[in-house]
């Protein structure tokens, strides 16, 4: 059963500069779907729209005991903000090149549904391959310390 599922190719792609956790409305079915562990965040992205935030692309795959009520693997999803909150990021949406990631979901500790977001730079071609080399580094140091 899984609890927490990471978004490990965010952190590869982008430089994520700011973070916040928002709630999620989900159905009955995508919420015992997640628990199962059928997330993926393939080409997941939020965007505004008409002063709300949504996660676009976010695949939670069918439930397996649902029935003809299933949901939808890929459908939009409305993210819950304050207001105030809402309005802060989507000031900061404004600068070029930015955009807000999907990081990871998880469950409180009163079983609610969460998804931590991130407001994310691009990583250039260069970026990526320095990621990779201090990760190696990091991999052998470590080898050597055993």
């Amino acid at each position: 059963m899984a609890q927490e599922m990471n978004n490990r190719q965010a952190f590869f792609h982008y430089f994520i500069d700011d973070r916040y956790v928002a709630g999620i409305v989900l159905l009955g079915s995508e919420v015992k779907s997640i628990r199962e562990g059928k997330l993926s965040f393939n080409d997941a992205y939020c965007l505004f729209d008409h002063g709300e935030l949504w996660l676009r692309g976010l695949y939670i795959g069918e439930y397996s005991k649902g029935t003809v009520n299933n949901h939808l693997a890929v459908h939009d999803r409305k993210l819950l903000l304050s207001k105030k909150e809402l309005k802060k990021w989507e000031g900061k949406m404004k600068d070029k090149g930015l955009t807000i990631v999907p990081l990871r979901v998880f469950f409180t500790d009163k079983q609610l549904a969460k998804v931590e977001i991130g407001l994310a730079r691009g990583k250039k071609l260069h970026d990526k391959r320095d990621t990779i080399r201090t990760r190696e580094v990091d991999k052998e140091i470590k080898r050597l310390l055993k």
